[in-house]
């Protein structure tokens, strides 16, 4: 049974740092690229990060130097570390199992405000 599961957010102040986990079950996250998104009110989702089967990073350009995608293959949890937070980060954070069989996680919301 798949499954996957984020947790980590929660409400911190503009340029803090916040770490998001996915842990996951069913099957190997090293089998598959695995990414992370979010989506704000009233906006579409947004791919963010992802990390490939071979350890291959990708970023969108609006988080690329402040946000790192990570996985420890031994747990099978993926993580993105966020630092230097912007409002505009607030949103709901899912990850996501690629492949012919997409899984969605249930997100975790972060919000970042004074």
């Amino acid at each position: 049974q798949v499954q996957v599961v984020e947790s980590g957010g929660g409400l911190v102040q503009p340029g803090g740092s916040l770490r998001l986990s996915c842990a996951t079950s069913g099957f190997t996250i090293s089998s598959y690229y695995m990414t992370w998104y979010r989506q704000a009110p009233g906006k579409e989702r947004e791919l963010v990060a992802g990390i490939t089967s071979v350890g291959y990073t990708n970023y969108a350009d609006s988080v690329k130097g402040r946000f790192t995608i990570s996985r420890d293959n031994a747990k099978n949890t993926v993580y993105l570390q966020m630092n230097r937070l912007k409002p505009e980060d607030t949103a709901v954070y899912y990850c996501k199992r690629g492949g012919l069989e997409p899984y969605w996680g249930q997100g975790t919301q972060v919000t970042v405000s004074s």
